[in-house]
């Protein structure tokens, strides 16, 4: 399915609270001296702006002041970077993560948006005390095909859960989010701006997440089949190791309060049971699996019809597909728990973040410095 459109926005709303600004006028690399790391010359209070040209970045920052402080980042089209990270009066703390810059800088069919990189420091009581961009030298992608469910949304208040996994990942692990909305398999094979691009960007060990089912409405079971099987191919061609991802759950509850319908459950009106057919392909071609349908399954029928509601776009646009922001970071945070139980990133270079159950910010990142 295709989410409403909506215009591609200049700043970044990465909280209630949060703050926008116009960027600061950006050097270029030349003025910037034989090529010396971007840093606080290239910042606002509120947003930074970095004249680079595409390619994958470290970013280093220091967050705090002289007041507590309490500070989130994002970035480029609604990206979410670094969660929102509270210091005490007087406190400095490093953070560091990765991060994709290329053109189209969101969706691969939508507006190219502005060249370089854009930050927004946002948060309920921001304070940036230092930033440090370079080029980054050895880092590992993540690549992910998918559909509006996935991708960098461009506009309030949607969001794909692509648009809130880098907020898990610290320095060393990038997201390109290659996601566009409305894409099934079909499509996205056919778009020379979809898999022919993310072909030539897969480098040898990169991860490529694949979750695309929801606009397979009428694509037959060996069609479907035989896509998911090309992608696999095609990421293996590369160097790159392929993951497929059965697609997140529509919050549509049966009276007795389950999902086992073939609504909730992905099963097209050609009675192709998606989930299914992306489980068996996984098993054939020895593809590691994430399985976002039972998971999220699971998550949504825990939460019940009223609880599950802040999971989706239920009470803004009586939408049961598409996720809030909360509810993509929560399902992001289930892709990231996958990842790392299945031995695809190490433990240590993920961050903690909320808990399904309650949304709650979880403390294991206390103490960890620059990652």
């Amino acid at each position: 399915m295709r989410r409403p459109a909506a215009a591609a926005l200049v700043a970044v709303t990465l909280a209630a609270g949060a703050l926008t600004a116009v960027p600061a006028q950006a050097r270029t690399q030349a003025q910037d001296g034989q090529g010396s790391p971007y840093g606080m010359a290239d910042c606002t209070a509120t947003a930074c702006h970095f004249d680079v040209p595409p390619g994958t970045y470290d970013v280093k920052v220091l967050l705090g002041g002289e007041g507590a402080a309490s500070t989130a980042i994002g970035g480029e089209t609604r990206r979410s970077l670094l969660a929102e990270t509270a210091t005490a009066a007087g406190e400095r703390v490093a953070r560091g993560f990765t991060v994709d810059v290329r053109t189209p800088e969101g969706e691969p069919t939508g507006p190219h948006g502005r060249p370089g990189l854009d930050l927004v420091i946002g948060g309920s009581a921001p304070a940036l005390a230092g930033i440090r961009v370079t080029p980054a030298r050895h880092a590992r992608q993540i690549l992910l095909v998918g559909d509006s469910t996935v991708c960098d949304q461009p506009g309030e208040p949607y969001s794909g859960w692509g648009q809130q996994l880098p907020r898990y990942l610290r320095k060393g692990l990038s997201v390109a989010n290659h996601a566009d909305s409305g894409e099934s398999t079909v499509s996205y094979l056919a778009d020379q701006r979809l898999w022919d691009t993310v072909r030539t960007r897969i480098r040898p060990g990169d991860l490529v997440l694949v979750q695309l089912a929801h606009n397979d409405k009428t694509t037959d079971g060996a069609t479907y089949r035989a896509n998911l099987e090309t992608l696999v191919a095609g990421v293996r061609e590369r160097g790159g190791r392929p993951v497929l991802v059965t697609p997140v759950v529509r919050r549509w509850f049966n009276t007795d309060g389950t999902l086992n319908n073939g609504t909730a459950l992905l099963v097209n009106g050609l009675g192709v049971d998606h989930p299914a057919v992306v489980r068996s392909v996984a098993a054939a071609e020895d593809v590691p699996l994430i399985d976002l349908t039972a998971r999220t399954k699971a998550l949504v029928e825990s939460l019940g019809v009223e609880g599950s509601k802040a999971l989706y776009l239920y009470d803004e646009k009586r939408d049961n597909t598409h996720t809030s922001a909360y509810g993509a970071t929560v399902y992001a945070g289930l892709v990231r728990d996958e990842l790392v139980a299945r031995h695809l990133v190490p433990r240590g270079a993920v961050r903690a973040g909320l808990s399904p159950a309650d949304g709650s910010a979880s403390a294991t990142d206390a103490g960890r410095n620059g990652g």
